[in-house]
């Protein structure tokens, strides 16, 4: 047969393999198509062909790597995983300039894109189930909102210059915070890096308005992965809201979105990976000295300490950025031009709001209940408490509010 003949041949075996999956939610269609695929060599290079296909039109879709990726390992098993990885890798080369969230999202799917990425292998039948499986879940995936533009798309990007200095070294404390064993240590190192994003907010709002840069709100997504997602994206929400961004939460696929200003984007992931480590490992200690203690009721325990660590939070960075602000404003009134920090600021707080009402016009807040462990709420403050930050007094009331998307 010529090489036409065969590429045909294969593209007729997808098709079929890929019309059983589809026309039967029983397993005897994948086993139908698995089989067709694995008697049929020739139909291989349609078959990767098609995953990118399927891939591009996730993009199309909404939906950015991290989040494929991120679905693909809570619905599906490791195979899965190498599977799409390789297809958003292939499918990347395409593309000569991508935007950085992008970038840094391939980065951490393949640390060394010049290096051969290892195949996933097994034996045909296994492979071609693991690959329908895999597109099954790729087909489905519905429209989302956009949080940037579509690979390919021409658009400005500035120049690669590197992260500014100021989050290098927000970076580099926050790291630190989560590796020291004192706790003393730890809280003027986060104290320092939230007093540095805070003002770094603040001047980078300043600096657009005398240059009328003309930035308008963007958006991200944050992971929140089980279990106590509903805590994590509690904590989330805590920290966009601080650093005047608006999170809303997709419970059904494991993420939430985030919109603000860039500056105060890359703010929120960083903190908020942060908090999210130092929250962790304080539940952690804390109920092994429950277990010690004879107490087994692990699982509320946890989701209490959790929920009591992201409302406290909530309340303390509230302050810490009220206080931030009116520094701020002190300073400019004493170089004489301090009323135009406030309405800047507002201006910025009004764009970001439109932009979040646009990407989600049915949202709506919603209390969130369910604490039933005292201790777990008690130990879950306490620590808050330790994860200082500047201002940690009452602040705002936010009592569990987050914003999830219907």
């Amino acid at each position: 047969m010529s090489d036409a003949g065969a590429t045909d041949s294969g593209a007729r075996t997808v098709e079929r393999a890929l019309a059983a999956v589809l026309s039967t939610t029983s397993s005897e269609g994948l086993d139908t198509g698995a089989s067709l695929l694995a008697a049929d060599p020739s139909a291989d290079g349609e078959l990767r062909r098609r995953g990118e296909q399927f891939v591009r039109l996730a993009w199309e879709r909404g939906w950015q790597p991290a989040d494929v990726v991120r679905l693909v390992r809570r619905d599906l098993d490791e195979p899965h995983v190498r599977l799409v990885t390789e297809l958003i890798t292939a499918e990347a080369r395409r593309y000569e300039r991508l935007t950085p969230r992008w970038a840094a999202q391939l980065t951490e799917l393949d640390p060394e894109p010049d290096a051969e990425l290892k195949p996933y292998r097994a034996d045909r039948f296994s492979y071609a189930t693991a690959v329908l499986e895999l597109y099954l879940l790729l087909v489905r995936l519905p429209a989302i909102e956009p949080v940037g533009p579509v690979p390919g798309t021409p658009v400005h990007l500035p120049p690669a210059d590197g992260e500014p200095r100021m989050l290098t070294r927000i970076r580099a404390l926050l790291a630190k915070a989560e590796a020291t064993g004192y706790p003393q240590e730890a809280e003027a190192l986060t104290a320092k890096a939230q007093e540095l994003m805070a003002r770094h907010s603040i001047d980078e709002a300043l600096l657009a308005d005398r240059t009328h840069r003309g930035d308008v709100p963007g958006a991200c997504r944050i992971g929140v992965d089980a279990p106590y997602e509903t805590a994590k994206a509690m904590l989330l929400d805590a920290v966009a809201s601080a650093n005047r961004c608006r999170a809303v939460w997709n419970s059904a696929y494991g993420f939430s979105t985030v919109v603000g200003f860039e500056p105060d984007l890359e703010a929120v992931e960083l903190l908020h990976t942060s908090l999210l480590v130092q929250g962790t490992a304080a539940m952690t200690r804390a109920e092994a000295a429950q277990r010690a203690a004879g107490r087994k009721r692990t699982k509320t325990f946890r989701q209490s300490f959790l929920m009591a660590y992201a409302h406290r939070i909530g309340e303390r960075l509230a302050m810490a950025t009220e206080q931030a602000t009116e520094q701020a404003t002190g300073q400019a009134d004493a170089a004489a031009n301090g009323g135009g920090l406030l309405p800047v600021l507002a201006a910025r707080d009004v764009a970001v709001a439109d932009r979040a009402d646009r990407m989600f016009p049915e949202t709506v807040a919603t209390r969130v209940r369910g604490v039933t462990d005292a201790e777990g709420w008690t130990h879950g403050t306490s620590a808050a408490d330790a994860a200082h930050v500047p201002g940690g007094g009452g602040g705002r009331d936010r009592r569990g509010r987050i914003r999830p998307a219907r």
